[in-house]
């Protein structure tokens, strides 16, 4: 698992992305990857924790949605930005192998 970057160029609804990761807000379980959001110049910034295919995978689901017009770049997140998904991945990592 590593930590990677899907950033949406020109676009700043982090509540849309958010949904599309994980649709119903309040529900039991994990979503499908540890995953947040943030707005920063001008741009959404999705942080997951995955593997590179499932981050790809993730990828082209966000520049299906967002369209062709706004770039969408997957990128290597920095960990030390995205603490918190580490912890996430850890934890649910532990309750899966109960």
């Amino acid at each position: 698992m590593k930590i990677h970057e899907i950033r949406i160029s020109g676009y700043d609804d982090t509540e849309a992305i958010a949904r599309l990761l994980c649709p119903v807000e309040e529900h039991n379980g994990p979503c499908e990857v540890p995953w947040s959001t943030a707005a920063y110049d001008g741009d959404v910034v999705l942080g997951i924790c995955a593997d590179q295919r499932k981050a790809e995978e993730i990828a082209d689901r966000v520049r299906a949605f967002v369209g062709e017009d706004r770039p969408v770049a997957l990128g290597e997140g920095d960990p030390a930005y995205y603490e918190e998904l580490i912890e996430q991945y850890r934890i649910e990592s532990k309750s899966a192998s109960r």
